[in-house]
């Protein structure tokens, strides 16, 4: 279970299982990372990249399994379950219907039900049409959005709106960068999500999840 006492870096594995297993192989062994099944990573392999994550990391280590989820809700959660994620991500784009089934199957599973906001302009308009919030809202500027239109920012400006309505833990993704890092957590997240510094294991992967995780508590 995810503690509001703690910032989190949850790191995205996006490539392949080779370097996703040298990504995990290579960092710290620390309570403060999430590891992450990326949508890339899960498309190419199924839920055995959830499982692999799992044998990896160990038993004790907190998985991500972001499904993306628009659609048949409490099916794509089993999955997950299956496979030993611990938390899931939802689409907030998706209806509201699949929304409140997606939330009711992960508390029936004991995993931590996760929205990603992404191109949703308004969280709070998404989160006060459930029937229950999630455990985690992740407000987030998506990668081409980042690459092809440089006036979309990171949602820093959100965070303090859903916090003073909603007593969930806030994830920021879309940035990459130990500064990026160290807004998020100033403006109050409770997760910042990177990718980029580690989408190939490299010599310097415990280096770089060394200089991350100084910008946690």
């Amino acid at each position: 279970m995810l503690s509001k006492k703690i910032h989190y870096l949850q790191i995205a594995l996006n490539s392949t299982l080779d370097d996703a297993a040298s990504i995990i192989a290579s960092a710290p062994r620390d309570p403060r990372i999430i590891f992450e099944a990326g949508t890339p990573l899960m498309k190419e392999f199924g839920g055995n990249a959830i499982a692999s994550i799992r044998a990896w990391a160990g038993q004790d280590a907190y998985i991500v399994a972001d499904m993306k989820t628009m659609d048949r809700g409490a099916t794509e959660v089993s999955i997950a379950a299956r496979y030993g994620a611990n938390g899931v991500i939802a689409l907030g784009l998706a209806p509201v219907e699949t929304l409140n089934t997606f939330i009711a199957a992960c508390d029936a599973h004991g995993l931590d039900a996760m929205i990603d906001m992404m191109n949703v302009e308004y969280a709070l308009t998404i989160l006060r049409a459930l029937k229950k919030p999630p455990r985690v809202v992740l407000l987030h500027r998506g990668v081409d959005e980042e690459r092809d239109n440089r006036e979309k920012q990171i949602p820093f400006h959100e965070i303090a709106r859903v916090k003073g309505a909603y007593d969930v833990l806030l994830s920021i993704a879309g940035g990459d960068t130990i500064k990026d890092v160290q807004r998020a957590f100033f403006n109050s997240a409770d997760i910042a999500v990177v990718w980029k510094s580690f989408y190939s294991a490299s010599g310097d992967t415990a280096r770089l999840a060394s200089e991350f995780l100084k910008e946690t508590r």
